[in-house]
């Protein structure tokens, strides 16, 4: 997949999830989108080619970049909890949904019920 075509597609996909916020926390070179404050994917040039990072379940989080090319363990973050999808390998823009709204999922059940913008257990599931 091409760099930009990848960083598209997962802003694409994070732009229409309820209850998000995008913002540059980290400077001017770091999009993140949060989900009620926590987030859950991070646009950014590492190293010198655009990556999308995106939360990631502890165990698929180590299998992904053995089982995937173009998935490597999370830039800049705890590797146990976050993944990288890299430009070049044969990521597909349909992978690239799954993982971004995945990661959404992730942090959407992690919330307190009372927050929580859809029901985790559920997203996803026939069309969200």
């Amino acid at each position: 997949m091409k760099a930009r075509i990848l960083q598209h597609t997962a802003r694409e996909v994070a732009e229409q999830l309820p209850a998000i916020t995008q913002g540059h926390p980290f400077g001017p070179d770091h999009e993140v989108f949060k989900v009620r404050g926590k987030m859950f994917m991070l646009l950014t040039d590492a190293p010198g080619e655009p990556v999308v990072v995106l939360k990631a379940d502890p165990e698929e989080s180590e299998a992904m970049p053995q089982a995937h090319d173009g998935i490597t363990p999370g830039y800049h973050m705890n590797k146990k909890h976050w993944i990288t999808l890299e430009p070049g390998g044969p990521l597909d823009e349909e992978m690239v949904r799954e993982l971004a709204s995945e990661s959404y999922r992730l942090v959407v059940a992690g919330l307190p019920r009372a927050e929580q913008p859809v029901d985790p257990e559920k997203f996803g599931i026939m069309g969200k």
